[in-house]
């Protein structure tokens, strides 16, 4: 573990003394881009604290449908997993590596202690969930009140805000996947959103026209 580098990337989240007991019983972790990081009835051991990369959380429906929930940045952690940490159930969530990642895992067991010790984590897990409840209400709107268009070329954005590129290597078969719709539907909605000049798109290749 590169102790600086985990002190410099979680500096401005926790003071000195928390720092130092998430670098002595943390474990540190990288995975490559679509490594599968949990999985959904998985036993949950450890949650993740971002340090770089990102990480898409779904979840499926009875039908083995896959939803997107919300994406994980530097800095974050999984509020799904610290529910299923403070019930002490099985994981609810998929979590998947949208890119190169790495991460501390934490032990379960110091969650609970660490927020009766340490302002600054109970305002980090405060804070966790009230972003992830605003981002899975965005995602219930996205679906009940969005045509499927709008929500193609939200994801393609939010995608592309999330690699910091918008140049994206992603197949329609994936995307579809992910929106839970058919590979036909979405062939023909980006044949749309290319010809209003919103993206351009080639084999396995997807560029957002604009994503800032």
């Amino acid at each position: 573990m590169d102790v600086s580098f985990v002190k410099d990337q979680i500096e401005y989240l926790f003071e000195p003394e928390l720092i130092d007991e998430i670098i002595e019983k943390g474990e540190y972790r990288e995975f490559d881009q679509g490594a599968e990081l949990m999985d959904i009835g998985q036993q949950i051991t450890h949650f993740p604290l971002l340090l770089s990369g990102s990480l898409k959380i779904m979840t499926e429906d009875e039908e083995g449908n896959e939803l997107l929930l919300y994406y994980l940045e530097m800095g974050d952690t999984c509020a799904m997993t610290l529910q299923c940490c403070l019930k002490e159930n099985k994981s609810k969530i998929r979590a998947i590596a949208e890119e190169k990642t790495r991460m501390i895992l934490i032990p379960v067991a110091l969650m609970e202690e660490w927020i009766v010790r340490y302002q600054s984590w109970r305002r980090f897990v405060f804070d966790s969930y009230n972003n992830r409840l605003n981002e899975m209400l965005e995602a219930v709107d996205n679906l009940a009140f969005r045509n499927l268009e709008e929500r193609l070329y939200k994801y393609l954005r939010d995608k592309a805000l999330i690699n910091s590129n918008a140049q994206l290597r992603i197949t329609h078969h994936q995307i579809a996947q992910e929106l839970n719709t058919s590979r036909v539907v979405i062939s023909r909605l980006m044949k749309k959103l290319e010809q209003q000049g919103k993206i351009t798109h080639d084999r396995n290749m997807v560029s957002v026209s604009e994503f800032a």
